[in-house]
């Protein structure tokens, strides 16, 4: 319940599948051939399943009920224990419920991809705590931590709104720091805009000037293309796994592919094809693509 977030208005009360449902329908993914899933919830980090209801509610479960339940990190090792020559992601979590649990399932298996897209928003605790987050700083800071320490060729991404409600030059510098400390992969940026019918906007003024939040968000947007491309520069001559999804848009002699760090990696099609799983030896780069040749079939393609 974010005070900017329309989403709990027009989805409803968030609910968790029965994760028998979610392993038969990765099945019959598998039996037709694909070769990616991607767990996909507004917070699938709040998953919870011990025979039906919402998180809130795992309080008044039984103790057989509590030792029986299956939360996120337990439905990552299903999915991926179930298909380890399938490629697992997920998306989105949240700083407020992601645990430490899932992080070290992520290590745990070779087939989730190491990438987490875990949005901010801001970085300021004055600002989060007006949008009503339910994280601080230094919670995201411990969390970065863990990530790296257990996954330290993981991706990051993030989400940030620039120029929030009351929103000052400290509050944003708070936020480049943030962005410093973290040195995000991706990221998606944004100036705030009231959605009609949100906390944000009933209670809160739309009190910073267009152009301010213009100027915010163009320094936050120069400051991610920068750690972009550093991070995109860390694969040159490095060798990565390449799952061909499509034509590259700029070429028709090449394929374009996710590495598991969720990067776009371009490369000559040679004899492959989409759905392969290859080598690719990273010899170019860009801010957003890397570019290299494929040395050959993935092992256990």
């Amino acid at each position: 319940m974010c005070t900017f977030c329309v989403v709990p208005f027009t989805r409803g009360r968030e609910r968790s599948r029965d994760p028998q449902s979610i392993l038969f329908e990765i099945n019959d993914l598998h039996k037709k051939g694909y070769k990616e899933v991607t767990l996909l919830g507004q917070n699938v980090d709040s998953y919870l399943w011990y025979g039906g209801g919402l998180k809130k509610d795992f309080k008044k479960a039984s103790e057989i009920q509590k030792a029986t339940a299956t939360d996120f990190a337990k439905l990552l090792d299903l999915c991926a224990s179930a298909h380890p020559k399938m490629r697992f992601r997920f998306s989105t979590s949240n700083p407020q419920d992601m645990s430490i649990s899932v992080i070290k399932t992520m290590a745990k298996h070779d087939n989730i991809c190491n990438y987490i897209h875990l949005p901010v928003q801001s970085g300021s605790d004055r600002i989060l705590k007006a949008m009503n987050r339910q994280h601080t700083r230094e919670d995201y800071f411990e969390l970065i931590d863990n990530i790296k320490k257990y996954l330290p060729d993981c991706s990051i991404s993030h989400d940030l709104i620039c120029g929030f409600p009351t929103e000052t030059e400290q509050d944003h510098q708070d936020t480049l720091s943030l962005m410093q400390y973290v040195k995000y992969s991706f990221g998606y940026m944004f100036s705030y805009s009231e959605r009609p019918g949100t906390l944000a906007a009933r209670r809160l003024e739309d009190d910073i000037p267009e152009v301010t939040k213009k100027l915010r968000l163009q320094e936050v947007v120069a400051l991610q293309q920068k750690h972009s491309l550093e991070r995109s520069q860390g694969f040159l001559g490095q060798v990565t796994e390449v799952l061909i999804e499509k034509t590259s848009k700029k070429s028709d002699a090449e394929w374009a592919g996710r590495n598991p760090q969720n990067s776009t990696v371009v490369f000559p099609k040679e004899q492959y094809k989409i759905g392969d799983f290859v080598v690719v030896k990273i010899e170019n780069c860009t801010s957003a693509t890397l570019k290299g040749v494929a040395l050959g079939y993935l092992k256990n393609n």
